[in-house]
């Protein structure tokens, strides 16, 4: 009621505070005096007795000035109101004076980010090509030079002892260049989308018996099975399930004492298979693990490290990814505060008969 009141008198529809100020007090101190006058007058003899003259002082005179006081009390809230009023109009301007000015800044800057984005895939694109035409320009010259080193190592027992050494390292070496190239370019082909995955139903035993007999077998290291019993196939891309097993069992050779057990194990966890490879090495400290499936992320560093790119595992994550699966470590495993250990796993998803 008050809010409605002060809104029609702040807008001036009908009448002016500062007359009503003087208008009604004025013409309730006339009326009063008046209707004393008359009432009196009516009774007899008009008297200026005690009665005439309390009810003129306070009907006439007092009752005025508070009605003028309040009305000029109203005529403050009022005035108060109209500044409250004009300062939040000048809020209003400024603010939306702000809004528009930042509004303006946020949209250069994002066409400033836009154009950067844009440059950023240009330039990453250009590096992608770069690294993808070097590594296949490398590789040829590389298949020649193994070749090379390969049929002279066949007539390796007639040359000294030293040359013999010698030429055993340049193979090794050329291998493991060899290596990389090709890394290098099944990453770029999988990170442009050029690199077929073929998916269908895959045996995980037999698989991962093939992948032991080439990693570790030949190495002379102690494989311990877990396997669960009548295990479903997987749906993945035989091919690669199978690089991606034979890394992470090079990792565990690489990274644990060869004279110590690298255990298998397989089982079905919900849709998936859980695939894992555990070794007694001296595991993976926690503040590695979130970066070692990054690019050119590793565990151990310095001159102490085993040899490595870290794009192994890196190529493992995007592999098993475009496959529908997913990569992970847990580490430490053991009691064992010299060999703590750790277990790499895959969860691969299960074969189901409408997908076949």
């Amino acid at each position: 009621m008050k809010s409605n009141l002060f809104t029609w008198l702040n807008k001036g529809r009908y009448l002016d505070l500062n007359i009503l100020q003087w208008a009604i007090p004025l013409f309730l101190a006339i009326t009063a005096i008046v209707f004393e006058f008359v009432e009196h007058g009516l009774e007899g003899e008009l008297n200026f007795d005690l009665a005439f003259m309390s009810e003129t002082i306070i009907f006439g005179l007092m009752g005025p000035v508070i009605v003028g006081f309040i009305i000029a009390w109203m005529r403050e809230l009022v005035n108060a109101e109209k500044q409250a009023i004009a300062e939040v109009h000048v809020l209003n301007r400024e603010l939306e004076a702000k809004v528009i000015e930042r509004t303006a800044a946020l949209e250069q800057r994002n066409i400033e980010l836009g154009k950067a984005n844009h440059e950023l895939q240009k330039l990453d694109e250009m590096k992608s090509e770069f690294v993808s035409l070097v590594s296949h320009e490398l590789r040829a010259p590389l298949t020649t030079l193994n070749g090379g080193l390969e049929l002279a190592l066949q007539h390796a027992d007639t040359l000294p002892d030293a040359a013999r050494r010698t030429l055993e390292t340049m193979v090794g070496e050329s291998n493991r260049l060899t290596q990389l190239v090709q890394r290098i370019l099944d990453i770029s082909r999988l990170e442009a989308g050029k690199l077929d995955v073929n998916l269908g139903p895959v045996a995980i035993r037999p698989l991962m018996e093939q992948a032991a007999d080439v990693v570790l077998i030949p190495k002379g290291r102690q494989v311990e099975w877990k396997f669960t019993d009548n295990l479903p196939p997987v749906w993945a891309d035989e091919i690669h399930l199978e690089e991606i097993i034979r890394n992470l069992m090079r990792n565990a050779e690489k990274y644990s004492p060869s004279n110590t057990t690298i255990i298998l194990c397989a089982c079905q966890q919900g849709e998936y298979i859980r695939i894992s490879i555990k070794d007694h090495g001296h595991g993976v400290p926690l503040e590695y693990q979130e970066n070692i499936f990054e690019r050119f992320g590793r565990a151990q560093h310095g001159e102490s490290a085993p040899p490595g790119w870290g794009l192994g595992l890196y190529f493992a994550r995007k592999l098993i990814e475009a496959q529908n699966g997913s990569i992970n470590i847990i580490s430490p495993i053991w009691q064992d505060a010299q060999a703590p250990g750790a277990e790499f796993y895959l969860l691969v998803p299960v074969a189901t008969f409408s997908e076949e």
